[in-house]
Parts: structure tokens; C-alpha cells; sequence
């Protein structure tokens, strides 16, 4: 990625003709609340839908929409606007501003200055149902893909034409985590990643289970993270009411469900052989019961003793696992692994026990009563220094959190 793509700062908002474009004011209200600079350009169609001084109020700088503006000294505002800009987005991007930039159109100011452009280029589409799945409209995506532009969206849901489908605009707050996560560094770009999230649950009877108070919180977002690194996920979860980590590159994350320490370990072991790295964030049960009963057990006045078993350790197992692929890079040696641990007590001395007995190059640890159900997380990081060598990471949210993480992950892997 170019460096004017690592930075966001100031963007170039370009807005067309749609009912999605009431939006946009919102995006533009997202952006400079986040410190960013927002310069807007519309075309005469949005301008039938949200005025101007809209814009213009809410981003602070004059708006422009006219190939013929003569505020730049050189006349020339078609070439001054990205010159001055870290990205242009085009939200809403409709049906025809597509089909026209696909064709290199350059009769208004927006398309000129999509052509005359030195900076990325991102378009956020919006369209009724039947537009977005138009054969015309496909192939002027794939066009636009293969020409290195981004695309964001659309979503799927209610249109403004009162049907329901695949064609609306994403939500602001969903184009403003989406740009900020495109503009992540690539440090793990090309790398397959497999992690483990959330609790597992080993049943006593059909209706009672053994668990823990995971969340799975921070586990998505390492998933996250790293996808934003560039990485192909395979999220391996226990049950979470946690939706999918939001991406939107096609392919770049694959959720496998699970319920039991038992299935999260078949879903890893499925999985492991062409994954560079394995991180096992998910809190997996120690003990399960030695027999689930097959029918609810009546409550009665006398003690219940459930006779406990260990469940497999299946950071360990991974850890000497030698991959069965055709990389011959992979071939015949584990993933490199990295653990966690949430401990009570103690915390660098018991992870750094941990990251020995395990036999893993790195462990992040935590403490527990931090990090459970919290959207903060305070964590520490040990490699073969040990305990001595333990680095300490301020509390952070835990999607700040996952991407210093990544970064550290992607550099010690390499």
C-alpha cells in the first residue's frame, strides 16, 4: 500500500445523485468529529437531494460543484482537490457514476477529478435491488475491483423504493470503520491466520453446561486486526452472541462454530495444516464431565458430585503439530503459535510458566478480572525472555489493543 494510503486525514468526499446522500451528512459529521479534514464535491444530482451549505456547514470548507470554479488561483479545481487530499470517497456512488467512471466520463467536476486523481480511490454504491444485480452493474464492479479501486458495500436490507435486498449504502459508521480499517498497515498481507475466540461449553445434560465468563471480545477483534493486516482469517468461535468481524474483501474470513473443546480442536486440527500462524485467544474449558447425561437431571435435596475429566490441550497439541501442505515452507512444522492467558495473580511469572510449558514463542497474557465482558484489556507480552523480559502494554481498547498486537505478531513471525 502507498503511503498516501496508510493516511486518511484528509479526504476527498465526493457525493452523487441518490436519496442515500442524507448519509453522507452524517458520514461528513463521523469524519471531522474523528479530527479528519473533509473536502466535499457533488454532483448537480446530489445537490437535488441535500443542499450544499449542508456540506459546507458540516465540513468547515467550501463545498464545490462546478467544473468551471474559479476559487483555485489556477482555474483548475479539477487537479487542486486531489493534490490536497489523502483519499477520495465516493459515497453515495450511484448506478451511473459506476457505469461512468468505468468508461473514464470526465464531463462534470466529480469525474474529472476521479480522473485527474494521484490518491486512492474508494466508492461506496447505492442502488435499488435490481440495479445492484443487473449484469451491466456486475461487470462494472469487477471492472472497477480490477482496477484497483476499493469498493465498500452495499448493505442488504429496507430501500428507499420499499423493497428489501442487497443495494443500499452502508451505514456512516460502518463507511467510517471500514476506511479506517483499510487504511491499517499490510504486515500480515498474504499470511493465513487461524484463531480460536470465546468460551466453550461442555455439557452436563441436555440443558446445563460447564463454561466461563468469555466473551470472545478479544478474540474478534485480533480477528479483526488482522485482516486489516491483510491476513485470510479462519475464526474458529465458541458460542458468542458476537457478529462476524466486519470486513468487507470477499473471502478474507471463514467462521466455523463450535461448542465444545472437543469440536474446537477438530476445527483447528481441520484447519492448521495451511496456516502460517495460530493464535489461541479462546478461553477453553480445563475439564468437562467424564459422562453427559442423556436426559435432564431432576433437582433433588441431596449434593450432586459430577465426575470431572481434562479436556485437550489444544494450544499444545498445535504447537507440535508438523503441517501437512504443499508449501514446503509449512511442510513437516508447526504454525508459529501464540497463546493467552488470563490469570488472577501473578501474571508475568504464571505466563511466562505457561509459554514454557506450552512451547510457543510468544504469549500475551492478561489479568482476568480485566478482561472478561470489558471492552478494555490490559495485556503483556512474553517471549523466550521470560518473565524478566515481559513487556507491558498500557490498558487499551481491546480493537487498539488487537491491532498493536498484530503488529507485533506480524514482526516477530517474520
Amino acid at each position: 500500500m502507498s503511503e498516501a494510503a496508510k493516511s486518511t486525514q484528509r479526504i476527498l468526499l465526493g457525493v452523487t445523485g441518490g436519496i442515500a446522500a442524507y448519509k453522507t451528512a452524517e458520514l461528513v459529521r463521523l469524519f471531522v468529529k474523528a479530527g479528519k479534514e473533509v473536502t466535499v464535491v457533488m454532483t448537480e444530482s446530489a445537490a437535488q437531494f441535500v443542499g450544499t451549505a449542508t456540506f459546507q456547514a458540516l465540513s468547515g470548507k467550501p463545498v464545490y460543484t462546478d467544473l468551471w470554479d474559479r476559487r483555485p488561483e489556477n482555474g483548475m479545481a479539477h487537479i487542486d482537490l486531489t493534490r490536497n487530499a489523502d483519499v477520495m470517497l465516493i459515497a453515495p456512488a450511484s448506478a451511473d457514476f459506476l457505469a461512468r467512471l468505468v468508461h473514464g466520463r470526465s464531463d462534470d467536476l466529480l469525474t474529472t477529478t476521479v480522473l485527474a486523481r494521484t490518491i486512492p480511490l474508494i466508492v461506496a454504491p447505492a442502488m435499488n435491488l435490481q440495479m445492484w444485480e443487473n449484469p451491466a452493474t456486475q461487470r462494472n464492479i469487477a471492472q472497477l475491483r480490477a482496477d484497483q479501486i476499493e469498493v465498500f458495500g452495499p448493505g442488504n436490507g429496507e430501500q428507499a423504493c420499499g423493497e428489501v435486498g442487497d443495494g443500499r449504502m452502508l451505514e456512516p459508521e460502518q463507511i467510517a470503520a471500514a476506511l479506517d480499517a483499510w487504511a491499517q498497515p499490510k504486515s500480515l498481507l498474504g499470511k493465513r491466520v487461524l484463531i480460536t475466540a470465546g468460551p466453550t461449553q461442555e455439557a452436563i445434560d441436555p440443558v446445563r453446561v460447564i463454561t466461563n465468563h468469555s466473551s470472545g471480545k478479544m478474540g474478534y477483534a485480533l480477528a479483526q486486526a488482522c485482516m486489516e493486516a491483510g491476513a485470510q482469517v479462519t475464526l474458529v468461535s465458541g458460542p458468542t452472541a458476537l457478529a462476524t468481524p466486519f470486513w468487507l474483501a470477499p473471502g478474507s474470513i471463514n467462521r466455523v462454530n463450535v461448542t465444545s473443546a472437543a469440536q474446537m480442536l477438530a476445527a483447528v486440527e481441520a484447519n492448521v495444516d495451511e496456516a502460517d500462524i495460530f493464535i489461541a485467544v479462546a478461553a477453553v474449558a480445563d475439564y468437562r464431565p467424564a459422562s453427559s447425561a442423556e436426559q435432564k437431571i431432576k433437582k433433588t435435596d441431596t449434593n450432586l458430585s459430577i465426575q470431572l475429566e481434562p479436556t485437550a490441550d489444544i494450544l499444545a497439541r498445535i504447537a507440535k503439530h508438523p503441517r501437512k501442505s504443499a508449501d514446503p515452507k509449512k511442510a513437516g512444522t508447526p504454525p508459529y503459535c501464540v497463546g493467552f492467558a488470563a490469570e488472577s495473580e501473578n501474571v508475568e511469572q504464571y505466563g511466562a510458566e505457561k509459554r514454557a510449558r506450552k512451547g510457543i514463542p510468544m504469549l500475551i497474557a492478561n489479568h482476568a478480572q480485566s478482561t472478561f465482558g470489558s471492552e478494555d484489556n490490559q495485556a503483556t507480552i512474553i517471549d523466550e525472555r521470560g518473565a524478566a523480559g515481559a513487556v507491558r502494554l498500557a490498558k487499551l481498547n481491546k480493537s487498539v489493543l488487537a491491532r498493536a498486537l498484530a503488529r507485533e505478531i506480524a514482526s516477530r513471525q517474520n
